[in-house]
């Protein structure tokens, strides 16, 4: 809206040519869903109290420290997506088809989220929604995403070339095959952040360092002159998806103030699934799902030791850690909480690091 506005009145003052640099408008995202965030958390937080009454219910075979935590209240996810979409829509450009695709792809990995959510709140099911609904719906939003991304060109141009971290002009053409793996990519992604979403601010920080890194990235890409130096795939109007990460960075930050150790509110299913649909989908526009696995490493790592857990109980009849996801294990160890999720934050920091760094080490 901000940006449209300044348009239209940009021949009667100069100054709001700025409005069309995306850096400018990524910044004033970035603050305006902090700010949003920080407004509506102490209403929303009271509001989703109210609602809820006893809160998200706590699985009794957990860590016994969690047990302290029954009564806070959950879905505090619709906080990060309220400040994240008003934020988006106030400074993007509105005619730019991928801002809607990757907008549309979070709400309906939100909707998924809210229904889990409200199965578990009302119904008092810390199991929530059948697993096997749950992943079906996934899989059709995905379907559904990949389309509009395909039919936008994006399996025929740049961004239908698997990029390969490291190396220069390796790509991989992937054909057929892309609307299947981006299905994957996105559901895979989705599904790993909700799996990190299990202690205060745990998975709001690794997915705020990935949504920094990925803004770089797609601006770079949807950047003629940038992308051809280092090597990028050009995605015309990819830039405009760094608004978007910038208003949900914003927002992640805001929710921190409330999610933070001891948390107020908790992100529940509506957020987790939500920011790892958009992550999935920002990366698959560029080409660089390789690029994700790296910069959400601790999403991967979440998502392995769930995996490896199930198939050495199933095979062996032995468990490899003490309790999955792996964050569980470290706490069943004796470490503290805050402990365990800035220690995460460090390393998904690092790996951050690392994923820009292969921008020029190729």
């Amino acid at each position: 809206m901000i940006y449209h506005l300044a348009m239209a009145f940009q021949d009667q003052i100069s100054g709001l040519n700025l409005f069309r640099y995306i850096t400018f408008r990524a910044i004033g995202a970035l603050l305006t869903g902090l700010v949003i965030a920080l407004a509506l958390g102490p209403a929303t937080i009271r509001r989703l109290a109210l609602w809820q009454g006893k809160g998200q219910p706590i699985r009794t075979d957990g860590p016994p420290a969690h047990l302290l935590k029954s009564g806070t209240p959950t879905m505090g996810g619709l906080l990060i997506l309220l400040a994240m979409v008003m934020a988006s829509l106030l400074w993007a450009e509105w005619t730019n088809p991928l801002v809607w695709v990757v907008l549309l792809t979070t709400a309906g990995f939100a909707a998924i989220g809210y229904w889990d959510d409200y199965l578990k709140l009302i119904r008092r099911d810390p199991n929530g929604m059948p697993s096997r609904y749950k992943f079906l719906l996934q899989l059709i939003v995905a379907l559904i995403a990949a389309m509009a991304l395909s039919a936008l060109g994006m399996a025929d141009r740049a961004g239908g070339d698997l990029v390969i971290p490291f190396l220069k002009t390796v790509h991989w053409d992937l054909g057929a095959w892309w609307i299947p793996f981006v299905v994957l990519v996105v559901v895979g992604t989705a599904n790993a952040v909700n799996l990190t979403d299990g202690q205060d601010g745990l998975a709001i920080g690794p997915a705020m360092v990935a949504a920094v890194v990925l803004a770089a990235i797609v601006y770079l890409s949807g950047h003629a002159k940038f992308s051809e130096y280092l090597l990028l795939p050009y995605v015309p109007g990819a830039g405009e998806i760094a608004v978007i990460l910038s208003s949900l960075t914003g927002a992640g930050l805001g929710f921190l103030w409330f999610n933070a150790y001891p948390a107020q509110v908790f992100m529940g299913d509506i957020g987790a699934l939500a920011i790892g649909g958009l992550l999935a989908v920002a990366a698959v526009v560029v080409g660089q799902e390789l690029l994700l696995l790296l910069l959400g490493g601790i999403f991967v790592v979440e998502a392995l030791s769930v995996m490896v857990q199930v198939a050495s109980f199933k095979l062996r009849g032995k468990r490899v850690l003490r309790m999955a996801p792996i964050h569980h294990h470290f706490e069943l160890k004796g470490w503290a909480e805050p402990k365990i999720t800035v220690r995460f934050w460090i390393i998904s920091i690092v790996l951050g690091l690392l994923a820009l760094a292969t921008l020029k080490v190729r």
